[in-house]
């Protein structure tokens, strides 16, 4: 065979494999007519790998997700082939023929382009079902959903609402984020730490099995009656969505989109409390309780100190109602109480107990009545109002000066009248009967030891004066010091729970803006219902509390509400810390 054979043979034989290779760029469409409600996939197809990819304008349309890029090979009997796809999502803003324009890609140096092609826009179907439509997996197999335990409660009364996130084959989620927490206006609101987010395999939604995520989980007590509507929780999420197209290994290729999935509109109707039975001075109490007044012991020394417990334990609005008063007569000197709570969150309510902690001190004997206290709260699984009275305590102090007022006292000014009437007192002993005269002194009244004595005794009492007034201010600065050694102690009590969650700042500020809201409950005897910053200026300005103190102490609580979801630093933190113990003993001085 010659030469030009030869080049005529190898001609022939790669004529064929040149055919076999020839490079397309095609554009593929889902459907080419759709409803105005529906969506549209378009995939711009390659089997050559090109670069500098440039789409169309796709005029008429929204894009709601792309370009996701696609790759796959195959081998079939020794044969290889190659593909790749730039695919999206549209969605038509008009009716009519829509024509989407030539999208252009670089292959082995050369630009290709693809035909424009036009969709039909048809009017807006009823229910949208196309199966390969991304949306329509998403709705239908995507939910979050907000799970509300009582729709319809009392003022005050506590709501549980659970935010869950349901999804199942064939889409998958991952890199969940929060994008939009519901503020609880109107509500009293307590997030509840439900530790690492798990996924819970046999979970349940209307009646099928789902993947079930439990995201948030929120106590919230309502402010006020009426209609409140609950804003949306919205949560940003990667979701892979199953396509008609397959991998190299046969494996089905996925697209993922983001989206951002919000809970439904939700609205609680809360019911007012009764008034019919209510009792005077109910304080806000919702839910079922004890209540008991107990002390420590009911004798001691006029040296010595006991402490009383105004405590109440059950299930409710813990923490959200004061606790009544305890009264005690002149001579017991009752210093400012402590609080101590022991809660835990336990279903749609708080459970544990509070308590006010009184240390009472008297220097006078006598034996001293503590009365009776009330509490009530209302029942609302009974709907009926509660009324607990503790049983009267008799306080007897011995070792001191006698007390007239105490009954100890009074048995003694009987048994001295007593004593008077039969003669065997000597109370008017001192009056003498008889008289004896002596003469006057010829000097005259001015030389005599009586004018002098009258005469120096104003100088002697100006000295005693300003002795005394000297001791009795030293005494009361002594007094005020203690007293702000008292108040300090009593921030710093009210405080503590903040202090144990300086290293979170969420925790932390929560803890905070509580321990300042039940501070002010407390020194002001307010109720819930009436808690707002105006209030609490109007009150603290009532009361003779410093505008600047005021002010700081409306600006702390600003803070605190802006950080419970926010990142403060560690300065800020410890600066918040120390201006609230500082704030709150300036306050406790003044009042």
């Amino acid at each position: 065979m010659g030469v030009k054979g030869s080049v005529l043979l190898w001609i022939c034989m790669l004529l064929p494999l040149k055919v076999f290779s020839q490079i397309t760029f095609e554009a593929n469409l889902s459907r080419d007519k759709i409803g105005l409600n529906e969506n549209l996939q378009v995939e711009f197809v390659m089997n050559e790998n090109g670069d500098n990819f440039i789409p169309p304008s796709f005029e008429g349309f929204r894009v709601i997700s792309g370009p996701s890029q696609s790759v796959s090979r195959q081998y079939i009997n020794g044969v290889s082939s190659f593909s790749k796809a730039y695919s999206y999502f549209l969605q038509p803003n008009r009716k009519g023929l829509i024509t989407i324009g030539q999208a252009s890609v670089t292959i082995e140096g050369e630009v290709y382009k693809t035909t424009p092609i036009t969709v039909e826009v048809l009017d807006a179907v009823e229910k949208p079902n196309d199966p390969n439509n991304f949306q329509f997996q998403i709705q239908d197999n995507v939910h979050l959903v907000a799970h509300i335990s009582d729709e319809s409660p009392y003022v005050n009364q506590g709501v549980l609402v659970e935010y869950k996130l349901y999804f199942q084959n064939p889409v998958n989620i991952s890199d969940v984020t929060q994008i939009n927490t519901p503020s609880y206006a109107d509500f009293w609101s307590n997030n509840i730490d439900i530790g690492q987010i798990k996924v819970n395999p046999r979970g349940t939604y209307k009646g099928q099995p789902y993947n079930e995520v439990l995201w948030k989980k929120v106590l919230l007590y309502p402010q006020r009656s009426g209609v409140i509507e609950l804003e949306p929780l919205v949560l940003g999420m990667a979701i892979s969505v199953p396509t008609n197209r397959r991998d190299l290994f046969g494996s089905r290729i996925y697209n993922q989109i983001q989206e951002n999935m919000s809970t439904s509109p939700r609205t609680i109707r809360v019911k007012d409390l009764p008034t019919e039975g209510q009792p005077a001075g109910f304080s806000g109490a919702v839910g079922n309780f004890d209540f008991n007044v107990l002390a420590n012991k009911t004798s001691l020394n006029s040296s010595e100190s006991l402490q009383i417990r105004v405590k109440v334990d059950g299930r409710g609005n813990l923490g959200l109602f004061p606790l009544p008063e305890l009264t005690a007569p002149g001579n017991l000197e009752v210093f400012q109480p402590e609080r101590n709570e022991n809660m835990s969150i336990r279903g749609s309510s708080s459970t544990g107990q509070i308590e006010d902690v009184y240390t009472i001190v008297s220097k006078v004997q006598g034996n001293y009545p503590i009365p009776s206290l009330t509490f009530s709260y209302f029942d609302p699984e009974q709907e009926v109002y509660r009324m607990i009275n503790s049983q009267e305590l008799i306080i007897s102090v011995y070792g001191g000066p006698a007390d007239p007022t105490s009954t100890s006292g009074t048995l003694n000014q009987a048994n001295q009248s007593t004593n008077l009437v039969t003669g065997q007192t000597k109370s008017f002993r001192f009056i003498k009967l008889n008289t004896s005269f002596e003469k006057i002194s010829e000097k005259g009244f001015w030389y005599s030891t009586l004018f002098w004595t009258l005469f120096l005794i104003p100088f002697v009492l100006m000295i005693l004066a300003v002795l005394v007034k000297r001791f009795l201010f030293h005494r009361k600065e002594d007094v005020q010091s203690k007293q702000q050694k008292i108040a300090n102690r009593l921030a710093k009590k009210f405080l503590s729970a903040a202090k144990k969650q300086m290293n979170e700042s969420s925790a932390f500020y929560l803890a905070l803006e509580k321990g300042l809201h039940t501070y002010l409950k407390a020194k002001l005897k307010i109720e819930t219902v009436e808690f707002s910053k105006d209030k609490i200026q109007k009150l603290l300005d009532q009361n003779g509390v410093n505008h600047e103190i005021i002010q700081e102490f409306r600006a702390l609580l600003s803070n605190c509400e802006q950080a419970r979801y926010g990142l403060g630093s560690a300065a800020n933190i410890e600066h918040d810390f120390n201006s609230a113990s500082r704030i709150m003993a300036q306050i406790d001085k003044q009042l």
